[in-house]
């Protein structure tokens, strides 16, 4: 069981790029990015969400001002040092967004919690990310350098200019073995579905996650279910930001603070 102590420590900041000055009272809302990205990506999104949420976009090892420590290459342990560090932020109500890597981080994140008997989150948005009981159906994380940069063009997330830059693939690379590793080597187990609503965002020309994987996280909650389509790749969360976040903000500005320890819908 997790100690009420844990609740009540400093916070570490490293794990907290930055934080929305939002209105104290609001939801926090807790970022995860995809494989290779940073918390970078969710710094366009303070502004707009502030009237609606606390945005505090999470910034795993490896990459931005963390790109000196050691990426993690198996999520157990990932979610195990976010449950520690993230512990001084859970004293008021929250949310988890998680796009690919980061919907898994957050759906795995929430169960540990459980399990803990910590804190829930009151919404999860799962967002470019097949059900986590649908295996992997490649690996592609081990590939030699040819075949894995060649992997990278045919997802479309970094630049042709990246890709093709020795210099800077030979940086960048490990980082995303390492996060592709925690992907696809991740196994699920079964447990209760969780009592937290949830949405699932998927865009519509994705290759790899299709409508039935997204419909397939009906299984994983006990509580409100939603999946929306639009229009992109796999990258939908960059082409199609505004509508992500309008979708962001109808869901989560649904609740309010109604007064101390207390959650309303509004």
């Amino acid at each position: 069981m997790l100690l009420k102590s844990a609740y009540l420590t400093k916070p570490d900041q490293s794990w907290i790029a930055c934080k929305s000055p939002a209105p104290s009272g609001l939801l926090r809302l807790f970022c995860f990015p995809y494989a290779g990205g940073s918390a970078s990506m969710f710094r366009a999104w303070i502004k707009p969400l502030s009237p609606v949420v606390e945005v505090l976009p999470v910034q795993l090892p490896g990459r931005g001002d963390r790109i000196n420590e050691a990426a993690f290459t198996d999520l157990t342990p990932l979610v195990e040092a976010l449950v520690k560090a993230l512990a001084p932020y859970l004293d008021t109500p929250f949310a988890f967004f998680g796009h690919s890597m980061g919907a898994l981080i957050s759906f795995e994140l929430a169960r540990k919690l459980r399990s803990d008997h910590g804190p829930m989150p009151v919404h999860i948005i799962a967002s470019g990310r097949r059900a986590p009981q649908i295996a992997q159906d490649r690996m592609t994380y081990n590939l030699g350098d040819a075949d894995f940069q060649e992997e990278l063009i045919r997802l479309g997330g970094t630049s042709n200019e990246i890709v093709k830059h020795p210099e800077i693939m030979e940086l960048i690379r490990p980082l995303l073995r390492a996060d592709f590793q925690v992907c696809q080597e991740y196994k699920y187990t079964h447990q209760p579905p969780l009592p937290c609503p949830l949405t699932v965002i998927g865009g519509a020309d994705d290759p790899d996650v299709r409508i039935d994987h997204l419909n397939a996280w009906r299984e994983q909650t006990t509580r409100e279910f939603s999946v929306s389509t639009l229009p992109g790749d796999h990258f939908f969360i960059q082409s199609a930001s505004a509508a992500v976040l309008q979708l962001v903000a109808r869901d989560l500005g649904r609740f309010r603070r109604a007064g101390p320890n207390v959650l309303s819908r509004g």
